[in-house]
């Protein structure tokens, strides 16, 4: 990251902030605690950053962690299986867990997080749409379709499962979701 971007050490401030929601949760996630852990001053964090919500919005938006990788399978099952690997991760690590479920469930109370929550799904959306053309010209997914139905179908499946019923969502399970949605568009 450039230094028109966000401070010279934001990687680390961002595995700091990371680090520390990943110890003591959103409630007690601190600017100083995330300066003091990064080796960076706070004021430098809060001339980028405002509040530990913008702070956590550029961790989510701008770290590496977050990346997605647009498959290309050569099917369309195969891709939304990828990419449901890639939800599951997300959902599931130790480095991106907390701030995922943070700001998924942030969005009501925290104006600032649903709105990068918003604009990082837009984004990953985006680059997801490549995967349904392909599909479409494949003969594999009928004219119309809309794919951010499906993904909201494939993603929210396994966000209920681990965040809301506390369940398994392991590759027996992605492979049910995936059909199961592929069945109702194919």
């Amino acid at each position: 990251m450039s230094t028109q971007n966000g401070p010279r050490k934001a990687e680390a401030i961002f595995a700091a902030t990371l680090e520390l929601l990943a110890e003591n949760g959103y409630d007690k996630l601190a600017i100083e605690a995330v300066a003091a852990r990064s080796g960076v001053n706070k004021t430098t964090l809060y001339r980028w950053w405002p509040s530990k919500d913008a702070l956590l919005a550029a961790t989510l938006r701008d770290s590496g962690l977050f990346a997605l990788d647009v498959p290309d399978t050569g099917s369309l099952r195969g891709d939304l299986l990828a990419v449901a690997t890639q939800i599951l991760r997300l959902l599931t690590s130790e480095h991106t867990s907390p701030a995922v479920v943070a700001t998924l469930t942030a969005g009501p109370r925290r104006p600032e997080l649903g709105e990068v929550a918003r604009s990082f799904f837009a984004d990953r959306m985006t680059r997801e749409e490549p995967i349904f053309e392909r599909a479409t010209a494949r003969g594999e997914l009928r004219a119309g379709v809309d794919p951010v139905l499906v993904m909201d179908l494939l993603a929210g499946a396994i966000w209920f499962r681990l965040l809301l019923r506390g369940g398994e969502a392991g590759p027996q399970f992605l492979e049910e979701a995936v059909d199961t949605v592929l069945a109702g568009a194919a």
